[in-house]
């Protein structure tokens, strides 16, 4: 029995890395600082919302550019890819697509686009969305897992903390005494 589990761990993880149906293809290896040469290629490019511009038939998003992770959710860090729109057709709330939120935008390289960034002209890519992801804020996912049963990933199942599934509130990462301290 326990080495059927250790046997199914790695092809449970090799789940958890897949991004989701909208954002699975094949995808042109450009990033959005090198794009004005790759027009009409479709790609997969994620980030920051920074701003978002809903127009009389579509909406533009204007998106910090992150490298993607394994799952296509852009990763957490301070380097950047470059800026780039992504537009589609009709209307997507603001107040939903909030400046910091992460996205991930499916579609094909259509132009460029100059705007003002301060006092400086940003050549931004355009990029035709054929789909649009917006993950989970980082902030309520951690409460999320903070209250599961059953923990995955780091800092609870990976890292300093041991490998695998996790049982118990908080406890992989702040330890059994933690826990259950009076």
């Amino acid at each position: 029995m326990k080495h059927s589990l250790l046997c199914l761990l790695p092809l449970a993880m090799i789940g958890c890395a897949t991004a989701p149906r909208p954002l699975q293809g094949e995808f042109a290896q450009v990033r959005p600082v090198d794009a004005a040469r790759a027009d009409g290629a479709r790609v997969r490019w994620g980030g920051s919302v920074i701003s978002v511009d809903p127009r009389p038939g579509e909406t533009c998003f204007e998106v910090l550019g992150r490298e993607l992770g394994s799952s296509a959710r852009p990763h957490e860090t301070d380097r950047s890819d470059g800026r780039f729109l992504a537009c589609r057709s009709g209307f997507y709330d603001p107040a939903v697509f909030k400046a910091g939120r992460d996205i991930t935008v499916v579609g094909a390289l259509a132009g460029t686009e100059t705007r003002k960034v301060g006092e400086f002209d940003y050549i931004y890519p355009r990029v035709s969305a054929e789909a649009l992801y917006l993950w989970p804020d980082r902030n309520l996912e951690w409460e999320r897992r903070r209250a599961s049963p059953f923990l995955w990933g780091y800092p609870y199942g990976y890292g300093p903390y041991g490998f695998g599934l996790r049982f118990g509130y908080h406890f992989g990462h702040y330890g059994w005494r933690h826990r259950h301290r009076h």
